[in-house]
């Protein structure tokens, strides 16, 4: 084992009393991601496969929708890789709402804010809820959800 601290690892329970907020980095989404997502998953929509359709069918005037599963995707991608890196232990349950559509080239980072914090009976680790906001470069709220985790504690 080196002396030499290692970086990128995830807030444990102590790290994360209520009240604290925090934001994530951003992440503009392309429509090679929009493409790559529906293809993985099967969510073949013509919102989200069909160009023609959005140009004359869609209140959309056109734009390229993301699907609100893909941005909740990024979001958790974006909260896991600068918090959760080796303290998350599990995701236990979530309320989800999307508020706004997300479109191809929009730029998304998280908000967070802790809601509730307590230690479980075990010690060792506690449970965590957040109240999540997803933001798009206008600054426009796009999805909040509020995940509840088990999360490491320090002692």
């Amino acid at each position: 084992m080196s002396d030499i601290p290692v970086v990128g690892l995830g807030f444990h329970l102590e790290d994360l009393p209520v009240g604290r907020k925090f934001r994530t980095i951003g992440r503009t989404v392309t429509e090679a991601d929009i493409t790559a997502f529906v293809g993985v998953t099967g969510m073949v929509e013509v919102l989200f496969t069909n160009l023609e359709h959005l140009r004359h069918e869609s209140a959309f005037e056109g734009k390229r929708l993301v699907p609100a599963a893909l941005v909740y995707s990024f979001a958790e991608g974006l909260v896991m890789q600068s918090t959760l890196q080796g303290t998350g232990m599990a995701f236990l349950s979530m309320e989800f709402t999307v508020q706004k559509p997300t479109f191809a080239g929009d730029t998304l980072h998280v908000e967070c804010e802790v809601l509730e914090s307590r230690r479980t009976s075990k010690g060792d680790r506690g449970i965590v809820k957040t109240m999540n906001r997803v933001v798009n470069q206008e600054g426009a709220v796009v999805i909040t959800y509020s995940p509840t985790r088990m999360i490491k504690a320090k002692s």
